[in-house]
């Protein structure tokens, strides 16, 4: 079997289709896929683009598949830094700004936090968090078990979270193992009550109840963007609505301090 070919397959089992079931997807016959699949034939570069939109793969896997097939990749990957990107940036800084007094980040792919309001500062600093760091390393650690209250039933759904983001991506280990230990860790959480589950923190005598949105570029045509997410967090109670005013305005005043 052809590398392009154990390729297609691989993903066309990961997507649980049966080669008739992509062959009518992709407007071809079955056996012109199994063909494929086996390298008796070759595929045109129209093709493997039309292969990779009827198994809905993310960008960098039809990226792989066009490769296997001898054809150049198709999507960019630009650097957060680079200047293509400089529209993103101002979007994504625009609306972590405005989103304060309330905490919001964004992330890459491997929840690597690339910007953070002052909020999130102010907020994920006390957790040794800011921009560089992987939060994906803070779901493992052992700090969040003993900070948040409702642990139990906020590791059961951010394990299927990113369970659902490596199915999603064709599998990623990062996302599954940290899934895995939340899960173990999360046991069996009592139902949940409620349109959405809140992460209740404890700092000290303080009680903040937080949920979370997330927001997506839409259409994005870069392998970067495809993953990349801003996670908007919003008080789910008046008092812990003042308490993050309060912290909001106890960072600005030692941001003004320090500039002085």
């Amino acid at each position: 079997m052809s590398t392009f070919g154990t390729f297609l397959q691989e993903w066309r089992r990961t997507r649980r289709f049966s080669q008739l079931q992509l062959a009518a997807e992709a407007d071809v016959s079955a056996r012109h896929v199994s063909f494929l699949e086996t390298g008796r034939a070759r595929p045109s570069r129209e093709m493997v683009e039309r292969l990779g939109e009827a198994l809905g793969l993310p960008l960098v896997a039809r990226n792989q598949l066009l490769t296997h097939a001898g054809f150049a990749a198709r999507y960019p990957g630009y650097r957060w830094e680079a200047d293509e990107m400089a529209p993103i940036r101002a979007a994504v800084t625009y609306t972590l700004d405005r989103h304060a007094p309330y905490p919001a980040l964004a992330l890459d792919r491997l929840w690597t936090v690339i910007r953070m309001n002052d909020p999130a500062k102010a907020l994920y600093g006390q957790l040794g968090v800011g921009e560089g760091d992987s939060l994906l390393d803070l779901m493992a650690s052992a700090v969040l078990p003993e900070l948040i209250e409702n642990w139990p039933q906020v590791a059961h759904h951010a394990a299927h979270q990113l369970w659902n983001e490596s199915a999603s991506q064709g599998g990623v280990p990062e996302l599954d193992r940290v899934a895995d230990e939340l899960a173990r860790s999360a046991g069996r959480p009592e139902a949940d009550i409620g349109p959405v589950t809140p992460t209740v923190y404890r700092y000290g005598d303080a009680r903040l109840s937080l949920f979370a949105t997330m927001s997506h570029f839409s259409t994005p045509r870069d392998v970067m963007l495809e993953d990349f997410k801003l996670e908007l967090y919003f008080p789910a109670d008046d008092a812990t609505d003042a308490a993050l005013r309060a912290l909001a305005e106890q960072h600005t005043e030692k941001k003004r301090a320090n500039s002085d």
